[in-house]
């Protein structure tokens, strides 16, 4: 069950505050290796961050855009291994203008979630 506050996102907010600007410079002047690995988990914890709160409205268009594309409904994994059958069998590529869009919309979103600042 949800909390009120703080919420979730507010709770990474902070531990990853935190960990970037007070524990990282201290462990790169002490052991720059763990410095660069607490980098590393600072930018995972944003992930997390972002997958919590931006996942399921990804997941729920891209098996919006599933249903429309294959004309079938089914939970997401089913409707992807779907669309991959397709693929490997030759029955859509490139030139389908509708399987170009769900996939640019798709990366779109996975981008949005694991790497916001990437354009």
């Amino acid at each position: 069950m949800a909390q009120d506050r703080p919420t979730a996102s507010e709770l990474f907010a902070a531990i990853i505050d935190f960990l970037r600007e007070e524990a990282t410079p201290a462990l790169d002047r002490a052991d720059p290796r763990l410095g660069f690995q607490m980098r590393v988990a600072v930018n995972s914890l944003g992930i997390l961050e972002r997958e919590g709160r931006l996942g399921p409205d990804a997941d729920a268009r891209e098996r919006s855009r599933l249903i429309a594309l294959l004309g079938r409904d089914g939970a997401l994994a089913e409707l992807n291994a779907a669309l991959a059958a397709e693929l490997r069998a030759g029955r859509r590529d490139e030139r389908d203008a509708a399987l170009m869009a769900h996939l640019e919309a798709t990366i779109a979103d996975k981008i949005a979630i694991a790497n916001p600042k990437w354009k």
